[in-house]
């Protein structure tokens, strides 16, 4: 008896390729895979100079060229028109924060109240802004530049590629925020602290805004970028759509953060933890809704 054996034409093999990668039966999450998905993006992002040469100047900005302009003219010119305008501000702010406020003369407790509560967005803006842009095109740029099959036919699985994406993209921003935040408390301390006797700033509320309340905004804001970016067709599309996303977070992150400036202590562990409530339930969602495919965009149809 002869054996027939049939090959597929060439149109089949081509409409194989297309089609989604079956991920090998895998057991835990194994964090090895995670965090090598993360150092490779990591990595990319270290030698690309148009993106950390922004990054850097975007940080110099917010954390020393505006706050030193603003400080120094106030502590050391003593110009006594901005001082005016600045100690109105000050009397808008609820009596919790008022209080707080130290100084013996105008000039010094203006720039106290200006480095302490007024220049507050600075923790918010830069590292919503930097993770999410990363975010934004972390998993479609993956198709763009072709490599998306590649990594879908790695080891790793769905949840440790979405978890190391998500790592690569929130490590930027929080480091910038890190040596941005330390610049920023060396500036008022060698500005404000010389009229109130010695270093004062960084103070327990901020410490709790940077450590406690600040990383699940991001957290949470990633994790909703994530997902729109392994459903879009394009850069463009990403980068559109998490602006839109962005900016109501950021107005919500903001208002959390001067709350937490401005009250007591437990009132900004109640508000860091609801925070992490809701990032985990962001993250939670994230995860199980997508799958191999639409997060690499390698099925028919993305």
């Amino acid at each position: 008896m002869t054996s027939i054996s049939v090959r597929p034409n060439a149109d089949s093999e081509r409409s194989d390729s297309r089609r989604a990668p079956e991920a090998p039966v895998r057991h835990g999450f194994d964090r090895r895979r995670m965090l090598t998905v993360a150092r490779t993006d990591l990595h990319q992002l270290l030698v690309a100079k148009d993106f950390w040469v922004p990054m850097v100047l975007l940080g110099s900005f917010f954390f020393l060229i505006i706050p030193a302009f603003l400080l120094i003219t106030i502590t050391s010119i003593g110009e006594v028109q901005a001082v005016g305008q600045l100690a109105n501000a000050v009397e808008a702010l609820p009596p919790e924060a008022q209080s707080q406020i130290q100084g013996d003369d105008p000039a010094t407790r203006t720039a106290y109240a200006l480095a302490v509560f007024l220049l507050a967005p600075i923790a918010v803006i830069v590292p919503l802004t930097i993770s999410t842009a990363v975010g934004a095109t972390t998993i479609v740029g993956e198709r763009e530049r072709g490599t998306g099959e590649f990594l879908a036919h790695s080891p790793a699985g769905v949840r440790e590629i979405y978890a190391g994406k998500l790592l690569a993209s929130l490590v930027p921003g929080y480091v910038t925020t890190i040596v941005g935040f330390g610049v920023y408390s060396i500036l008022v301390n060698m500005t404000v602290g010389r009229g109130l006797g010695g270093w004062f700033f960084p103070t327990a509320q901020w410490w709790m805004m940077i450590l406690w309340v600040l990383p699940p905004f991001l957290v949470g804001a990633l994790a909703l970028v994530l997902r729109l970016s392994a459903r879009v067709k394009s850069t463009a599309a990403a980068q559109q759509a998490s602006g839109l996303v962005t900016l109501p977070l950021i107005m919500i992150a903001y208002g959390q953060s001067t709350g937490v400036l401005f009250g007591s202590s437990k009132a900004g562990l109640a508000i860091g933890a609801i925070a992490w409530l809701l990032s985990g339930l962001s993250l939670w969602r994230g995860i199980r809704s997508l799958t191999r495919s639409n997060l690499l965009g390698v099925a028919d149809g993305v």
